[in-house]
């Protein structure tokens, strides 16, 4: 996270509301050997006190010893920010590059579950996410042959990360005017999908 307070500023509900939607981190945990880290999907619960998430068995994190404090790390959009776009030299002078960005890090508690936890967790998983996707009927489980899904589940297994702290960071040029904000959000909106995602929140700002 960074350090400058002015970039984490947003409370808790926006960084847990951008969690839930997001629903994709990096899981780490210390390792006996170093750092582990697990790109996985996971599905917070109503009030955000844990999530459910699912590993292959042969995942080096699912054969740590468990329980262990962890981390996910949530990425949200990211762009490149050039200092030529707060406006003349003359006027903003001395500037340097920098990167702007949202992330939220949810801190806590890996432990596994039994594994009768796993067939509701993949359901609920794939029900959230197929809810999303407009102009179709949700894929279920159902339309898999029998005996196709339990021989997939033994690849897997399930776990719960308990939620014990939120951080967010919400990068967007804070530390500069209004007018060199806009200015910047000018630029952005012009490059790729992340850059115009990042000119929108800053816009959203400004209000």
């Amino acid at each position: 996270m960074h350090p400058n307070p002015a970039f984490r500023q947003e409370p808790r509900a926006r960084n847990l509301a951008f969690a839930r939607a997001r629903g994709f981190g990096i899981l780490s945990i210390n390792g006996p050997e170093g750092p582990l880290a697990a790109h996985i999907p996971f599905l917070l619960n109503a009030d955000a006190s844990f999530a459910e998430l699912h590993l292959a068995r042969s995942n080096p994190i699912a054969r740590a010893g468990l329980p262990a404090p962890a981390l996910i790390a949530v990425a949200g959009p990211d762009a490149y920010i050039s200092p030529d776009w707060y406006g003349p030299h003359t006027d903003v002078p001395d500037q340097v590059p920098t990167w702007n960005y949202v992330a939220v890090h949810l801190r806590g508690t890996l432990e596994p579950l039994p594994e009768g936890a796993l067939r509701p967790h993949v359901d609920a998983l794939s029900a959230e996410h197929e809810s999303r996707i407009a102009g179709k009927r949700p894929w279920t489980s159902a339309k898999m042959t029998e005996g196709a899904m339990p021989r997939m589940m033994r690849m897997i297994l399930p776990f719960r990360f308990q939620v014990t702290a939120v951080e967010g960071t919400w990068k967007l040029n804070q530390n500069k005017t209004p007018e060199i904000r806009a200015r910047a959000a000018v630029a952005l909106s012009q490059g790729n999908a992340h850059a115009q995602d990042i000119a929108a929140l800053i816009r959203q700002d400004l209000g």
